[in-house]
């Protein structure tokens, strides 16, 4: 019989993966983009299937290696429609579903896309908070307010989970009561530490860019928009370029703020000296072999999970105090300077920071910023509600 052979071991139950949907702007190369790509290839794909969903028809960097590592890329966009993006969301999953988790890290519009989720019929929903509170919606006019509003509580009354890249993160999405309320909680995003392990060497990867072995190179890995600070950060490089030399500049990222970056790096005498390489699949390689040094001033951040990739390619880091603690994992290698602070202050701080650390890579490789670690977190969180794997009958098939 069937049920004997079953128990038996001939014919093994069928175990049904959990349907998770991720829904982000689109698969760039960004901070939460890249750490999703660590968790696809990380996971145990018989357990859990990834999709994604993202609010553009354009492709992106990340497109073919999800399509390659067996998710779906899903299309939603009308984001600025409401009624269009309900019917288009709800027909998306209707199609592609059913859906066990929804997964969602679009910031403010979680509340929506977790109320669409609950209509849809997906029993779990995930806000994920990965950005501290930006300086304009602090000071955000009447209608903004009452929209930020809206979603606070969207958020609060749709999800079933809530995570937060840091405590920072928690507060601005979760609010006061985030520490009594037991749905929400921090989960640190992971980075693969392999391509950390393996050497680079620098002739070659400053060849690349013209840079010698001799030049003192300033790193910065960031999307050019205004968070990531690029105009102040061009007034620092001009001021270390006063006081060494030898100094470049190395930065990577793509950005709609990119063309008047490097107008100013231009203008302030040391186009000559940076090079801006756009978006690359290879920063752990640039930072091991080309920089010497990272700057990240930004204006406020959710984590920074580039500045522990810093921390484990070993490069002293000079970055703003508006960066979450939690992303210190190696405190020699960390110096935060107040963005109150003049341009001057900070490169004498960037001169002067230039000790390595002897472990650093081994301390990123016990903190919880380990992959595997962040992997292991997350996989509780879709199994706590949802079962991990169902079970349902195969039917035999004929050896005849």
């Amino acid at each position: 019989m069937i049920a004997d052979r079953v128990r038996d071991g001939d014919i093994k139950p069928f175990m049904k993966p959990l349907r998770i949907l991720h829904v982000v702007g689109s698969m760039t190369r960004g901070g939460i983009e890249t750490w999703l790509m660590h968790i696809l290839r990380h996971i145990d794909r018989n357990r859990f299937q990834i999709d994604i969903l993202v609010h553009t028809d354009q492709p992106a960097p990340y497109d073919n290696e999800v399509r390659a590592l067996g998710s779906r890329i899903l299309r939603c966009s009308h984001t600025r429609n409401p009624l269009l993006y309900a019917a288009r969301f709800l027909r998306v999953i209707a199609q592609t579903g059913p859906f066990d988790v929804l997964h969602s890290h679009v910031t403010n519009l979680n509340g929506f896309v977790l109320a669409l989720g609950r209509i849809g019929g997906i029993p779990v929903r995930i806000a994920h908070s990965h950005l501290d509170t930006p300086p304009e919606d602090l000071e955000a006019r009447l209608g903004r307010r009452i929209y930020l509003d809206a979603m606070a509580r969207l958020i609060r009354t749709q999800c079933t989970d809530g995570l937060a890249a840091s405590e920072l993160a928690a507060a601005a999405m979760f609010g006061p009561d985030r520490g009594t309320d037991r749905r929400f909680r921090i989960l640190h995003c992971g980075i693969d530490l392999a391509p950390f392990r393996s050497p680079a060497d620098p002739a070659a990867v400053r060849g690349e860019f013209g840079f010698s072995t001799e030049d003192t190179i300033f790193g910065h890995v960031g999307r050019f928009d205004a968070q990531k600070n690029h105009a102040f950060l061009a007034d620092i490089a001009a001021e270390i370029a006063q006081r060494e030399p030898r100094a470049r500049f190395l930065l990577v990222g793509e950005g709609p703020l990119r063309p008047s970056i490097e107008g100013r790096f231009r203008n302030l005498g040391i186009g000559d000296r940076t090079v801006f390489v756009g978006s690359r699949p290879d920063v752990p390689r640039l930072m091991l072999g080309a920089m010497d040094k990272f700057l990240f001033p930004s204006l406020y951040e959710g984590l920074g999970l580039v500045l522990v990739e810093a921390q484990a390619a070993n490069l002293p880091s000079i970055v703003s105090d508006k960066v979450p603690a939690e992303a210190i994992v190696v405190p020699s290698l960390v110096r935060s300077v107040s963005l109150g602070k003049p341009a001057a202050v900070w490169a004498e701080s960037a001169l002067r920071q230039g000790e390595h650390a002897p472990c650093a890579l081994a301390e990123v490789e016990r903190s919880p910023f380990n992959i595997s670690v962040s992997v292991e977190a997350l996989t509780r969180v879709y199994c706590k509600q949802a079962p991990c794997q169902k079970q349902q009958r195969q039917a035999p098939v004929s050896t005849r």
